[in-house]
């Protein structure tokens, strides 16, 4: 495949200086119309040879405004990125809207790296790559530009250039033990390359092969490619006429099932006050020890509420906090996404947060925001929402295959207790703040509500990440189901951790 662009192409000096000028003035004239039109621009650099890689970063660092532009360059993991699932480091570097973002190598490059010196099977690489066409195109049905370039050199050139670079003091340390390592299975590491193409070749996030042994023509050509894809994109963003969002709410009330999977929940369970304390403090204890043991074996976890406002999920967090150290917990309180959140994709906000080896992350409200207030309220499109299932599954697959434990509670009430609730909120001055208009608006919208959670279930209750249904009309039996199933659910990973 890459031999075909092994033609021997070359640019002289007076046109590719002449070339350079059209180039640079026209790409920043797109960079500024890039912010207005909010669109992300990922650029990712591929190749055996990182001297042309790293020429190619030098040369858009130059001729694009650094303000809006982000350089990132990935060697081996460090600690805090080995104890977090393969793409958080990735999903830290996104650029946001507006932006460039500048790969000096990618998600790609380590995959390619273990492949070609036999670190990896066939089985995992593809695998990988399976799941780096999900996320290309999750990222560019959002609405980001994708260029993936290989910088395609020969085995022969390469030998070249690192004959010169170790004859010079100044640039020998550019070629290390790795780089000879991959030099001396060049044709492996170009065949891993091949198949990568191969499989994530997609029309939305296209693979340019690029000949780079001319440094004129390279750069050149590079430069055209980004120039043509960011006109394109900045014309079909001027040509696109506005859709109005369709909410959920906005359907005839004919249209809800009258039977969800929440109304299969019996709420009648409760507690006395005597078996509450007693089972309260023995499910605490127990989470205590199971919580330090999950800290020195390394066993993540992540803990995720949804439900209905007022349905206790703030004082289920509270009594699993009460029984977990702070230095190795942590809650995360999802409100409505700042502008820097808006900025990026809607998962980049939850990806930040995934805990490190043996630490725990409590959502307060989740990623399931996309397919409940934001699909209801119209916030979301129908695409949108309705793809956010599967974008959603495979981001929870990603946590429980990196070992995280994660737990998905949907703490249930009917509207009279939500009722009783708000007015008794409304009734305590010290629990005036928690009630709001919004909570009265909600309200008014349950049919649609409870039909988004009942697909919400439905579509994303996984064998690895299923949902734990809580009845909660009493607070005192869903504190202690939280607690019992959580720690239950942690014991068991413990065990199979330790083997």
């Amino acid at each position: 495949m890459f031999e075909a662009v092994e033609l021997g192409r070359k640019l002289d000096k007076k046109d590719y200086k002449k070339q350079a000028a059209y180039y640079r003035d026209k790409l920043l004239f797109a960079q500024f119309a890039l912010v207005n039109a909010g669109v992300p621009v990922y650029i990712l650099l591929e190749g055996v040879d990182n001297t042309c890689k790293g020429e190619v970063v030098n040369l858009l660092n130059q001729w694009l405004d650094t303000r809006g532009l982000e350089v990132t360059g990935f060697g081996p993991k460090t600690d805090e990125e080995a104890e977090r699932p393969r793409f958080w480091r990735y999903w830290r570097t996104f650029p946001a809207r507006g932006r460039v973002g500048l790969f000096y190598g990618s998600w790609y490059t380590g995959e390619l790296i273990k492949r070609s010196l036999e670190k990896q099977s066939k089985v995992d690489f593809d695998s990988h790559m399976l799941r780096i066409n999900r996320l290309e195109s999750m990222l560019a049905q959002d609405g980001a530009l994708i260029l993936k370039f290989w910088l395609h050199t020969s085995k022969a050139y390469q030998k070249r250039k690192f004959k010169e670079l170790k004859k010079d003091k100044h640039g020998r340390w550019q070629v290390s033990e790795l780089d000879e390592a991959l030099h001396e299975r060049y044709s492996d590491y170009i065949k891993a390359a091949e198949r990568a193409v191969r499989l994530t070749d997609q029309p939305e996030t296209p693979w340019i092969v690029v000949e780079s042994e001319d440094d004129y023509f390279r750069n050149i050509m590079v430069a055209k490619t980004i120039l043509q894809a960011l006109e394109k994109r900045l014309a079909e963003e001027k040509e696109e006429v506005a859709t109005v969002k369709a909410a959920s709410s906005k359907k005839p009330p004919g249209d809800f099932p009258t039977e969800t999977v929440l109304n299969q929940i019996d709420l009648s369970a409760d507690l006395s006050r005597e078996e509450y304390e007693e089972r309260l403090a023995l499910a605490q204890t127990r989470l205590n020890s199971l919580s330090w043991r999950a800290y020195h074996q390394g066993v993540s976890t992540v803990l995720l509420f949804e439900g209905w406002d007022a349905a206790g999920k703030g004082g289920a967090i509270r009594r699993i906090m009460e029984a977990v150290d702070a230095r190795i917990a942590r809650v995360i309180s999802i409100a409505a996404p700042t502008d820097e959140e808006k900025a990026h994709h809607y998962l980049w906000r939850f990806w930040r947060h995934v805990p490190r080896a043996g630490r725990a992350t409590l959502y307060d409200r989740s990623w399931y925001g996309r397919v409940l207030v934001e699909r209801v309220e119209g916030f979301a499109s129908v695409d949108e929402w309705r793809r956010a299932y599967s974008e959603i599954n495979d981001f929870e697959e990603q946590l429980c295959d990196h070992g995280n434990v994660l737990l998905k509670f949907w703490l249930h009430i009917d509207q009279e207790e939500q009722l009783r609730r708000f007015e008794e909120r409304k009734a305590t001055p010290r629990k005036r703040y928690k009630i709001t208009d919004e909570d009265w608006r909600n309200r008014e919208k349950w049919p649609a509500y409870e039909q988004a959670a009942h697909e919400m279930i439905m579509r994303t209750s996984t064998d690895y990440a299923p949902w734990t249904l809580v009845p909660a009309n009493s607070k005192r039996h869903a504190r202690v189901t939280v607690l019992e199933t959580l720690c239950d659910r942690l014991e068991k990973a413990l065990q199979e951790k330790r083997g």
